[in-house]
């Protein structure tokens, strides 16, 4: 069933909505979510506190710190629900990260030693910086107190009392919103406002901070993160040790996408049972799509996880021009980094982890990028190829040089230039990145170009069969 969101579009929202919108269709308030979860009634002006609490806001924390006659003071719980207990509904529910990976939430919270002895941290990585993916601010533009109790839940299960925000350094505003809302939730008793400060009531406390980023890629890699909110130049770092273990400040350290954080609250109010059923076995609940390209309704959609691409596609209007006879010809399924797919394969899939990863793809961020039969698919991949090389970080010597020959050979390709042995080259120097780098963005280079030649191989060999002559006469006058 189709929800419709309130339609009723704050002067406030409309103007910030100018930055995000595509032919004036906003990026949220569109009502065509099919049973929202994150989005449901919110129509940018509603973000506040006494908004968030009339939707049920916070209901969930106060489900899992109910207090009965604590039989000691470091009793957490009597009542409500035990640290453990919350892990294990999580894993009911099947949350997986919203963030790229997918890794299953309440697996990755199980990893924290709750008993470690010192300080250990919570992070939200908020910076998203994926091309083709604009959900997390909406997030945290129109429903911040969504991410907030998140974080206070996930704090609680793991035993852990300061928890940070990073967020990307571009959308400040949206750094501005979270920051206001944090405030509410301090001076309402949500979340701690000095160290010790204790929560509705209960003996767990849980101190939250938000922080901005500067626009750089690389930070979205976790421990590239870790690494500038330290305050430091923002590089990945070896792995293992693994943040769980030696995280911020060196100290363990759970991170997770600022989707996954804002779905925990309906999780835990209505039981992970329910979150499971909203989506399909494995791969719980719903997950917010952004969908841009050639269709008519650029926009974030939240549908269930499952939810055929076809339907997708159709929330979204359609292929732009398919009136005037314009045709799907790939879709990018996860941000610019999954690997193209082809139509006719993206057709017969269905919008979750497994049926993409089975058609030789990655949900990734959600970042749908729709393209029609106008688009060629080498100049596609040239842009791509280019931006790969302009943000890596340059720590390994597979990425620093292979993004550029990458975007160096593509573009020769394009220019006409192209040889004929280029394609079986591209290939190489892509498999001699993948898995050779610290962090994934060599793999990021390396997938799209992989793909792109493997479904589209005979538009680089006609582009290389027609511009070979040209570059030869060039070459002789």
């Amino acid at each position: 069933m189709t929800v419709t969101v309130n339609s009723v579009i704050s002067p406030e929202a409309k103007n910030l909505l100018s930055q995000f919108a595509a032919t004036g269709v906003q990026s949220s308030f569109h009502g065509r979510h099919i049973n929202p979860q994150i989005m449901a009634d919110l129509n940018g002006s509603n973000w506040r506190l006494k908004d968030y609490e009339a939707r049920g806001g916070y209901a969930a924390l106060r489900k899992i710190l109910a207090q009965g006659d604590a039989k000691s003071p470091n009793d957490l719980q009597v009542v409500g629900m035990t640290p453990d207990q919350v892990i294990a509904e999580v894993k009911l529910g099947g949350l997986r990260g919203r963030g790229g990976a997918g890794f299953p939430t309440g697996l990755k919270w199980s990893f924290m030693p709750r008993q470690f002895p010192g300080q250990k941290y919570l992070v939200c990585n908020s910076d998203e910086g994926e091309p083709g993916t604009c959900k997390d601010r909406d997030i945290m533009q129109f429903n911040p107190h969504s991410v907030i109790e998140g974080m206070a839940i996930a704090a609680y299960a793991m035993g852990i009392t300061v928890g940070y925000n990073y967020i990307h350094g571009e959308i400040f505003a949206t750094y501005q919103r979270f920051e206001e809302a944090l405030e509410e939730a301090r001076a309402a008793g949500y979340i701690s406002q000095e160290m010790g400060d204790k929560i509705l009531g209960s003996n767990f406390s849980f101190q939250l901070h938000a922080s901005h980023g500067f626009g750089a890629y690389i930070c979205g890699e976790e421990t590239a993160l870790l690494e500038s909110l330290e305050g430091k130049k923002g590089q990945p770092r070896f792995k293992p040790p693994f943040p769980a273990s030696f995280g911020l400040y060196g100290k363990p350290t759970t991170i997770n996408n600022t989707e996954t954080f804002a779905a925990v609250p309906w999780l835990i109010r209505h039981g992970g049972q329910a979150y499971l059923e909203c989506g399909k076995p494995n791969n719980g609940g719903t997950k917010i799509y952004s969908v841009s390209g050639d269709v008519e309704w650029p926009g974030n959609y939240e549908v269930p996880l499952g939810t055929p691409f076809a339907k997708l596609l159709e929330l979204a209007g359609g292929v732009r021009g398919a009136a005037q006879g314009r045709t799907l010809k790939a879709v990018i399924p996860g941000g610019s980094s999954a690997p193209v797919l082809p139509a006719a394969i993206m057709m017969e899939c269905t919008m979750d982890y497994d049926s993409i990863a089975k058609a030789g793809s990655m949900l990734g961020s959600g970042a749908v990028i729709v393209m029609d039969d106008t688009r060629c698919m080498v100049e596609s991949l040239k842009r791509l190829s280019y931006f790969y090389m302009h943000e890596s970080c340059g720590q390994c010597t597979p990425c620093r040089e292979g993004t550029g020959w990458l975007w160096r050979m593509v573009d020769r390709i394009h220019t006409g230039k192209g040889k004929p042995t280029d394609l079986d080259l591209l290939n190489s120097v892509a498999d001699n990145i993948q898995g050779r780098t610290i962090c994934a963005l060599g793999d990021a280079a390396a997938m799209p170009v992989r793909a792109m030649i493997k479904h589209f191989r005979h538009e680089f060999e006609a582009m290389i069969s027609v511009a070979t002559p040209q570059s030869a006469e060039r070459l002789t006058t």
